[in-house]
């Protein structure tokens, strides 16, 4: 497992270090770091062998890997402890990720406004910390500036590209989402108000 902690530290903020190393040699984490993938941060496998992967993003946000870190090892945690038949994200996965989260919820791991965010998200966390505007947008703040917008910023008749390069126009907020058209096949689609998407000139 020590191979595995010198590659995560190049990720994660140092202060996490110790408590990580817990971690690992403990549930043996089997860890891989993998390319940037636009549908989701991290997983976890169990393979046809009977070993567990855990993947997550090469990021240099250290905040963002972190939390995905641990949300994989929560599954790992809970499949052990609790067996292959619960639900990905039920009970028994939110227990572990609380319990296993806690001990990183501090001031020298986290900076305060993240931190207080966390504290809040934790106390039932959900399955993706996207779905919590608040913590997403905290969160962005310790990403790479992109020269992106988010859709909330944008006003409504707006042209914009998301990360795939399909062209949409904004329309109306329904309720959380926000409908747009896609400009090549004119279907409706909807986004959430943090997603960031690249503005764009009159039809792209």
């Amino acid at each position: 497992m020590e191979d595995q902690i010198n590659v995560v530290q190049r990720y994660v903020p140092d202060a996490a270090i110790p408590i990580l190393s817990k971690y690992f040699n403990y549930w043996k984490v089997n860890l891989v770091i993998a390319p940037k993938r636009i549908t989701k941060h991290g997983d976890f496998r169990m393979l046809s062998n009977g070993v567990h992967r855990i993947s997550v993003n090469n990021s240099s946000n250290p905040y963002r890997f972190l939390i995905t870190l641990i949300h994989e090892i929560a599954h790992l945690v809970a499949f052990k402890d609790f067996g292959y038949s619960i639900k990905p994200h039920g009970k028994e996965w939110k227990s572990c990720y609380k319990k296993l989260m806690i001990p990183f919820l501090k001031p020298k791991i986290f900076p305060k406004d993240l931190l207080n965010l966390m504290a809040f998200h934790f106390k039932n966390p959900r399955a993706s910390t996207d779905v919590d505007f608040n913590l997403v947008i905290e969160l962005n703040k310790f990403d790479p500036e992109t020269g992106k917008n988010y859709i909330f910023e944008l006003d409504s008749g707006t042209f914009f590209e998301t990360e795939n390069g399909r062209k949409f126009v904004l329309g109306s907020k329904r309720k959380k989402r926000y409908e747009c058209d896609e400009v090549s096949t004119r279907r409706k689609y909807f986004f959430s108000p943090h997603a960031q998407v690249k503005r764009i000139q009159g039809n792209g």
